[in-house]
């Protein structure tokens, strides 16, 4: 198939490309956020074609993934007047928990009754009201980085972007008390200024930002993976970190208690529960190790390319149908 798709999250739609069709990834002069074309930080396939609007207006399409609400209209134009869902098959795919008055959110597809809407979590596809829409949920997948894990480095690991802007969603606010426990390392979009927000001293939370091969080695260097979100979708970093082989804290709130199951790491709603998990990987490098090892296991059963890839063969075939 040609499947029409936007550069929206580069995490997901790196392994989405693994699959065995084409890909036509818009790309404009700006390369602005409906153009960003190929991925310049992951490693994409051959298979990944960037087109322009205009090349698109005239384009075999066979599927079109749809991510955000105004990709319908942007597609119909630049399709030169085909429709997503009636004259061209689509599916939408909803990357995030719902935000606003939950659990009364209603999502912008629902009662369409000419697409597919995929969630990538249980939970995101139960707190969103989608309607009379069919919906179906694809769960991650992940391209193995392999297990990389060393734990040398006695700090946690938080991947998050824009920590500061999104405050109490990330968990932020959370951080300085954790950082008492374990010194940590921020990785993500726009991180700078973190410690001076939190009010902490440099050494207790650095921050860096690192293409995704550079990042997966750092990651596997710290002793264990802190994930102190509220509210989300699933983050593709923790199922990352999971592969890595790295020991998991997190707080227990949306999809992460389905995807952190026991003798992984540590799952609390309580902030000096996971203050005290991390001390303990702190002080027992061989136990973070052993759980790190059954979180590389988990990961590879549940969010395994394999599956993942055949999932949304079965979907875009049914769309299709």
């Amino acid at each position: 198939m040609n499947i029409l798709l936007w550069h929206v999250h580069g995490s997901w739609t790196t392994a989405f490309v693994q699959g065995p069709h084409t890909y036509l990834v818009p790309v404009t002069p700006d390369r602005g956020p409906d153009g960003l074309g190929r991925a310049r930080t992951f490693a994409w396939p051959d298979s990944v074609r960037e087109v322009t609007p205009g090349e698109l207006r005239d384009a075999e399409v066979d599927l079109v993934v749809l991510q955000r609400p105004h990709e319908h209209g942007l597609a119909e134009r630049w399709l030169g007047g085909r429709r997503p869902g009636r004259d061209v098959p689509a599916v939408y795919l909803e990357h995030n928990a719902p935000d606003g008055d939950v659990p009364d959110t209603r999502h912008p597809c629902a009662d369409r009754d000419d697409l597919t809407l995929v969630h990538v979590t249980h939970f995101n596809r139960l707190f969103w009201d989608n309607g009379g829409t069919r919906t179906e949920v694809i769960e991650h997948g992940i391209v193995d980085p392999g297990h990389q894990y060393t734990g040398a480095l006695a700090r946690a690991a938080v991947v998050v972007n824009e920590p500061v802007r999104r405050g109490r969603f990330t968990g932020t606010d959370l951080l300085a008390d954790l950082s008492e426990a374990a010194p940590l390392d921020v990785f993500g979009m726009r991180t700078e200024g973190l410690a001076a927000h939190l009010g902490l001293a440099e050494d207790r939370c650095r921050t860096a930002d690192l293409p995704q091969g550079e990042l997966h080695a750092a990651l596997a260097r710290r002793r264990l993976y802190l994930h102190p979100v509220r509210w989300t979708s699933l983050g593709l970093s923790l199922l990352e970190a999971m592969h890595l082989g790295m020991p998991v804290v997190a707080l227990a709130t949306t999809e992460a208690v389905e995807a952190v199951p026991p003798g992984t790491g540590t799952l609390s709603t309580r902030p000096e529960v996971l203050a005290r998990a991390a001390r303990h990987y702190l002080a027992e490098p061989e136990a973070a190790a052993e759980d790190g090892a059954r979180a590389r296991q988990a990961a590879l059963e549940r969010y395994g390319l394999k599956r993942f890839l055949a999932d949304w063969e079965r979907v875009m075939t049914e769309a299709r149908s």
